[in-house]
């Protein structure tokens, strides 16, 4: 919607701007018109190059061209007989419960399939056959095709085939030409084929972007160079131009590729939100950046994360991106009630019609629920609402809607208390959402500072960090624009991946060194062509155990070293290492970084001046009652002074909440940082029906669910599991009744109760802490053979009374029986099927029951 705009002037000071991204009746591009004004040059006039030394950009081109299917017409080049293997992809079901499945639409508009294959160990069985694929390319390009994307069996580390492909596109006159070997060294030819044919289908789209970027800034891009090979910055008046990449790192605008484009502007806010948290003296923070329409977290603790498989838009890229997960949760997320339960989200009411109080008919949402409560004061917003964009926030509207229904509702409660209570569920989902990037992963976040930008997050930053055990919350100046002014500090970064394949031994070693070096000559001179010498080099190995697909980063070093780092990271990631067990080499990664900007801001006197009077005194609803509150400008605030709430603080492009037992500082750095002050109490819950609690726990119990669900996928060996998801998780009460279930197998949780309560009839005297019990009989709750369940019971922090039950369903490949795949119309009865399993003990006060497994498997009729 908008487009975020920072300048550094030479003294060092910053300017923020905010511009509409589509405004064709004003400007041609929201960027360039932000230089302009900046600059005081009129719009759309020239701008005046020498007076720019840097523009850094982010862009969503690339991601809007992607989500939209307007990239560039492509040609893939595959094996043949491998026409459809990238439409087919991995047999995941984003959706299990869709009645109608809406397969995503292929971004290449052709496919040629090439004659060649080479085997797995590198043995080519049949030559390229380049007379046939000459004259297919050449169709291709009589039909007016332009890019071309190639993507060959075991090309990432055997790419002769590839190369000889590519060499026959450039002769006919390809302008766009993506190899795998080059866009996504990495095993998995899926995933691999997916990030080049989108290199190729929105390359020629940024690269149109940059060069209209380049000629109105009427100068030099980054790392041009001269004849004499030096660069040519003293030499030019124009401004080096850089964009950032998915990966948190910018690079040179020539250098820039569609593979690398597809979340460069939410990774400039991770990359903000870490600098501004390190200046402020936290090395370990939780971004939290909410807006509109969805909310996005990430996590760093000294070093960025990065995903080497993500999923956009039905895309699967094999490159590496910052890890960034994203919730439907925002100011605009809808609020309902189906007579049994009040629900947020996840649609949203977007930009138009928009939240209800925007008076243009939209309906409520968790803006509105804000207005409600009194902590959005209309007063402080601009008169740029309804039709004519010239009238203030409807506050009447939301509250005859919230009046309406409380009434619905009829439980005796307050308007009020409806909007705190489905605050109350946003929040949650808000908070489940950063889980799944921290706890989920083995991280404590009560040692995090919670780092909050974009327009919304003020408004709800301490009830968050009070669902987490969180104590400190940062507010930037800048936080409103904090994606962009992330952009201006980021380093400049190459990086380089390579597949290995190969067990973790000292054999291996000289072969890693050689390669890692090979690599980091690569990445150095992407920088060398940047005009960066002074760099600093990254060398990690991704691993993981033998037969599964979860890899682990750990930094290159001596095979001991490796492994004891490994395991460290597994153990906190999954909750047990493997002694003794093989552990693979995935992939080799080299990172390249320098030539950032300067993250220093001015340290300001801490001012003895007494708090100013507060604009004025109002009061909002928070937890189940009302409060007095001063509302104070934030340009009203000197470092040193110290707010404390519950109290509002209206910023340029936000307000912010402090919430009882909070306080707010400014720091001397200028930055506002909350701090909670009182201890947290426990909530005492009623037993009363309440369809707020029902839907937080609900969400709350759902989130375990799923956590239980990702633990099983990631260390998983059997394809049926980490690729088709071929497996359900729930929690079930201490009698066996189903609590929640994650959105599984329908077969599997339909009858998975029936299990439990067997295992508690069967053993209720029986079962201790640390047991983990095992059966797949259809009379007892099973579905057929292959569906193995286990159970767990979990008890009180004594160990003497079991409070819930945890299971697990996975299909196996094979469980024995008369015929492969242990389902056969020829069984007569059920051990022909297969290994029959009934109340098995598993695991044993936390020890595998190992010998006793393998012989319940050979024992088998």
């Amino acid at each position: 919607t908008f487009t975020d705009i920072v300048a550094r002037t030479p003294d060092g000071h910053t300017k923020a701007l905010k511009l509409l991204s589509e405004n064709p009746g004003a400007y041609d591009d929201a960027a360039l018109e932000g230089i302009r004004r900046f600059l005081g040059v009129r719009t759309n006039g020239p701008i005046p190059a020498d007076k720019i030394a840097h523009v850094k950009m982010g862009t969503t081109v690339a991601t809007n061209a992607l989500l939209e299917r307007k990239g560039e017409p492509t040609v893939l080049v595959i094996n043949k007989g491998l026409k459809d293997q990238l439409e087919i992809g991995y047999q995941a079901r984003p959706d299990i419960f869709a009645q109608k499945i809406v397969k995503p639409e292929m971004l290449y508009a052709r496919v040629i399939e090439a004659d060649q294959r080479t085997r797995a160990d590198g043995m080519v069985e049949r030559p390229l056959d380049k007379n046939a694929l000459r004259a297919d390319l050449k169709t291709a390009r009589d039909q007016g095709i332009d890019s071309v994307a190639i993507v060959l069996m075991h090309s990432y580390a055997y790419s002769e085939a590839e190369m000889e492909a590519a060499a026959i596109a450039r002769e006919l006159g390809f302008t766009q030409i993506s190899v795998s070997n080059e866009v996504s060294p990495l095993i998995k030819i899926v995933g691999r084929g997916d990030t080049t044919v989108a290199d190729a289908y929105l390359s020629p789209i940024l690269r149109r972007y940059i060069e209209g970027i380049s000629s109105k800034l009427n100068g030099r891009k980054s790392g041009d160079v001269n004849r004499s090979g030096k660069d040519t910055e003293e030499q030019s008046t124009g401004p080096k131009l850089m964009f950032m990449a998915s990966s948190g790192g910018l690079t040179a605008a020539e250098l820039f590729q569609g593979r690398d484009a597809i979340l460069s502007g939410p990774a400039g806010g991770v990359v903000g939100a870490a600098a501004t948290a390190r200046l402020a003296g936290f090395d370990k923070m939780i971004g939290f950046d909410m807006g509109g329409t969805s909310t996005d977290v990430s996590h760093y603790d000294g070093r960025f994360e990065h995903s080497f498989e993500t999923e956009v838009a039905g895309v699967r890229l094999r490159a590496p991106i910052l890890r960034i997960h994203t919730v439907a949760a925002g100011g605009g997320s809808i609020i309902s009630f189906d007579g049994t339960r009040f629900r947020v989200g996840p649609e949203s009411a977007g930009a138009f019609p928009g939240p209800k109080c925007y008076r243009n008919g939209g309906p409520l949402t968790v803006t509105d629920a804000n207005v409600m409560l009194g902590k959005l004061k209309p007063e402080y917003f601009p008169a740029i609402f309804g039709p004519q964009q010239n009238e203030c926030l409807d506050s009447e509207s939301v509250r005859a809607e919230f009046s309406e229904m409380a009434f619905k509702a009829g439980d005796d409660r307050t308007p009020e208390q409806i909007a705190d209570g489905v605050i109350r569920i946003a929040v949650e989902n808000m908070a489940n959402a950063i889980k799944k990037i921290s706890v989920q992963r083995g991280y404590d976040v009560t040692e995090y500072l919670l780092n909050c930008f974009g327009g919304a997050g003020g408004q709800h930053a301490c009830q968050i960090a009070d669902v987490l055990g969180m104590e400190t919350v940062l507010l930037h100046p800048l936080s409103g624009v904090l994606s962009a002014y992330g952009m201006g500090l980021a380093d400049i970064r190459a990086s380089r991946q390579t597949s290995i394949e190969r067990a973790l031994d000292k054999a291996l070693m000289s072969k890693l060194n050689s390669i890692a070096e090979e690599l980091e000559q690569a990445c150095r001179a992407d920088l060398e062509q940047q005009g960066i010498t002074d760099v600093r080099i990254f060398a990690r190995v991704h691993l993981c155990y033998h037969g599964t697909d979860t890899a682990l980063a750990v930094d290159l070093a001596s095979p001991k070293t490796m492994r004891c780092a490994f395991e460290a990271e597994h153990l906190r990631r999954f909750g047990f290492v493997s002694p003794g067990r093989q552990i693979d080499v995935a992939t080799l990664e080299v990172e390249c970084t320098g030539g950032g900007a300067s993250t220093d801001e001015p340290v300001l006197d801490q001012t003895r001046d007494p708090l100013p009077e507060p604009r004025e005194q109002t009061s909002f609803f928070s937890r189940d009652c009302w409060h007095c509150a001063p509302v104070y400008m934030r340009n009203q605030l000197k470092p040193g002074h110290k707010v404390d709430g519950p109290a509002l603080i209206i910023e340029d492009n936000q307000t912010v909440v402090v919430e009882p037992d909070w306080r707010a500082q400014i720091t001397q750095h200028d930055h506002l940082l909350l701090k909670r002050v009182t201890p947290r109490t426990r909530e005492s819950i009623s037993e009363r029906a309440d369809p707020i609690l029902l839907e937080v726990f609900n969400n709350l119990f759902m989130s375990i669910a799923e956590q239980m669900g990702e633990a099983l996928r990631n260390t998983s060996q059997s394809v049926n599991i980490k690729e088709r998801l071929d497996f359900s998780c729930a929690i079930f009460d201490a009698e066996g009744a189903l609590v929640a279930n994650a959105p599984h197998m329908p077969v599997h949780l339909g009858s998975m109760d029936a299990s439990v309560e067997t295992i508690i009839r069967e053993n209720r005297d029986a079962l201790r802490p640390g047991d983990v019990w095992m059966l797949n009989a259809p009379y007892n709750g099973g579905t057929h053979l292959p569906d193995i369940t286990v159970i767990t019971p979990v008890f009180d922090k004594d160990e003497k009374e079991i409070l819930f039950y945890v299971a697990s369903r996975g299909h196996h490949e094979d469980v024995g029986g008369l015929a492969p795949g242990s389902i056969t119309p020829r069984a007569t009865h059920i051990e022909e099927e297969g290994v029959y399993i009934d109340n098995f003990k598993l695991v044993e006060n936390g020890r595998f029951l190992e010998q006793e497994t393998m012989a319940l498997l050979s024992g088998a009729k």
